[in-house]
């Protein structure tokens, strides 16, 4: 723009600048000759006046510059005007004033000129860092007259290509260029005018328009690339095309539902409630709902009848048109329907499931029931059975029993004893499963109840037990059936163990921890690991078919005792190795919760 560049000393000076430097002194100095002359010879109306060229000329071009060449100009003119007018005072007070004038010209010219220069600078700093597509475009044959590079890269041209084109062979197609001659004919701004332009290549590039008459001549437009929103508009209507194929013939019921109201239920829900689309769509949800799950449903949709509904799910039952009733669950999602925010709603339906369970609960209790009346008809046979059969072993002679008789006799009792001992096992497991036990709590030394276990069952006699438990140790349970758990495991160690038979009882630390650990370890024959998920189903044994026999073992003791640990808010598990020993270890809350 300014031609070479010459340096002067540490300065330097464009071609341009110095070229204008020289015309300003030329004109200055002729200024300065020529009224000399003028004054020296009288010669009015062609002193002063020729200043102006010089002072105006600068003050255009160098707007602060300008001013200190009037100045200069100013001097100069008052020494000539003084050295010819003296000692005329009129005379030179004239002259004074037209010096002033020269720097007041000079002043105003410069003023103007920076306003001019200011708003330009401004104008070009938004036309050419705008993050918006700019183009002034001639209103009569469209040629292109500036450009920003936002607008060129837009459609993956150059600025040098812009310029040399036409604005209306931009237009992608025909059908567009037209509407928009018809649009600029008829509006002359215009906002929000969506349209594709062709892009390098021959690609479309959707924007948007906007524009506006500067003058008679020139149209200022701005257009936004928004072709990622038409593209994604368009991926989401195929979308949603396929989205409505596979809705159509989903299995589960599918409703699109905005602020409770439903636009959308696809044919199974049609199925599912009895109503045809028409009948169903534009209504509330809640029309279709039993009025008994009304609030439970309130609650429900706070959580996704909202600007921006949340993923939830919830079992409600439905009255369809026929009057029958549908139990279905819920499960919502949020989505965007018709550029606005929805609730995509699948319902699975589980009347079938819920009968069945029905039925499943009703069969268990009529189970539970017939295990509870054929234990006490058994039990009761058997109180008379065992007495008798203590009498006769405790007093043999008194009558007339022969050894090998009582010896009959005292298998006998121990046959009883151990049918007595199932049938009382199933009924603790019928209360159990009833969920109907109720707990007696009371704070008691774990390490005195575990001796106690171990002296009356005489345990002793059968195996070398170690216990190790601090004697600080204080549970909090029902210590009745806690007993009866220690009793158990305690009965299965032995039981299970090799001799010479060596079970260990021990409490695991824990300061900070929220549980006690009581483990039972034992060195017997131990559970495969596929069948240590099953042992603490009722009636399962690590080998049924051989254990049940050879231990006198039906697989209720187990059972039993997780349903009576997991009453107290614990758990036991378990750690085997097969022919390495088994350990069970119970985990008893320290803090009591109280009971549901």
């Amino acid at each position: 723009m300014g031609g070479r560049i010459f340096t002067v000393g540490r300065n330097t000076i464009s071609e341009t600048d110095l070229v204008r430097s020289i015309v300003i002194l030329s004109f200055t100095i002729c200024s300065i000759l020529i009224s000399a002359i003028a004054f020296s010879r009288s010669i009015p109306y062609i002193n002063y006046q020729l200043f102006f060229i010089p002072i105006v000329y600068a003050a255009y071009f160098y707007p602060r510059k300008g001013i200190y060449v009037a100045a200069v100009c100013g001097v100069v003119y008052q020494a000539v005007g003084y050295y010819y007018s003296y000692p005329d005072s009129v005379a030179m007070l004239g002259v004074t004033a037209e010096a002033l004038l020269f720097v007041i010209i000079a002043i105003v010219i410069a003023y103007f000129i920076e306003k001019i220069r200011s708003g330009e600078a401004r104008y070009r700093t938004v036309f050419e860092h705008s993050q918006l597509g700019i183009v002034l475009f001639n209103r009569e044959g469209f040629s292109v007259r500036q450009t920003n590079d936002k607008f060129a890269a837009m459609l993956n041209y150059s600025e040098q290509e812009i310029l040399a084109s036409v604005f209306t062979d931009l237009f992608f197609i025909d059908q567009e260029k037209e509407r928009f001659l018809d649009r600029i004919d008829k509006h002359r701004e215009t906002t929000d005018f969506e349209t594709r332009l062709a892009a390098a290549g021959g690609a479309a590039c959707w924007v948007n328009l906007s524009w506006s008459m500067i003058d008679d001549h020139t149209v200022s437009c701005t257009a936004i690339n928004i072709n990622a929103r038409k593209l994604a508009e368009k991926l989401n209507n195929d979308n949603m095309m396929k989205y409505r194929q596979l809705t159509e013939h989903s299995p589960t019921s599918i409703l699109i539902v905005v602020n409770g109201v439903i636009l959308y239920a696809n044919p199974t829900f049609e199925e599912f409630s009895g109503y045809g689309a028409p009948e169903v769509i534009g209504k509330e949800l809640v029309r279709f709902l039993d009025p008994r799950d009304l609030h439970t449903y309130s609650e429900f949709a706070q959580h996704w009848i909202s600007r921006k509904p949340v993923a939830s799910q919830g079992k409600f039952r439905f009255i369809r048109k026929d009057g029958g009733i549908r139990v279905a669950i819920l499960f919502t999602n949020p989505i965007v329907h018709a550029n606005k925010p929805a609730t995509m709603i699948n319902l699975m339906d589980v009347s079938e499931k819920l009968r069945l369970e029905e039925k499943i609960q009703l069969d268990n209790d009529r189970r539970r029931g017939i295990i509870i009346t054929v234990a006490h008809e058994l039990r009761t046979p058997l109180q008379p059975i065992l007495g008798y059969l203590d009498m006769l072993i405790t007093d043999p002679d008194g009558f007339g029993i022969t050894d090998d008789t009582k010896k009959i006799l005292e298998r006998c009792l121990v046959s009883v004893d151990r049918e007595r001992q199932i049938i009382n096992q199933m009924l603790e497991l019928s209360v159990l499963e009833s969920g109907k036990l109720q707990l007696s709590r009371a704070a008691f030394p774990l390490e005195r109840l575990v001796h106690d276990v171990i002296d009356t069952s005489g345990y002793l006699t059968k195996a070398d037990i170690s216990v190790t438990i601090p004697g600080d140790i204080m549970l909090s349970a029902d210590r009745d059936r806690i007993y009866n758990v220690f009793d158990s495991l305690l009965s299965n160690a032995i039981n299970y163990s090799k001799p010479p038979r060596n079970v260990e009882v021990f409490y695991r630390m824990g300061s900070t921890d929220e549980f006690h650990h009581i483990s039972i370890r034992d060195n017997g024959i131990g559970i495969p690991p596929e069948s240590i998920e099953n042992i603490f189903e009722p009636f399962q044994l690590a080998d049924a078919a051989k254990l049940s026999r050879k231990y006198d073992r039906i697989g209720l003791s187990l059972s039993n005792a997780k349903k009576v640990i997991q009453l107290h808010g614990g758990d036991i598990t378990v750690e085997s190795v097969v022919n390495g020993g088994s350990t069970f270890t119970l985990h008893l809350p320290k803090v009591v919760k109280s009971d549901a």
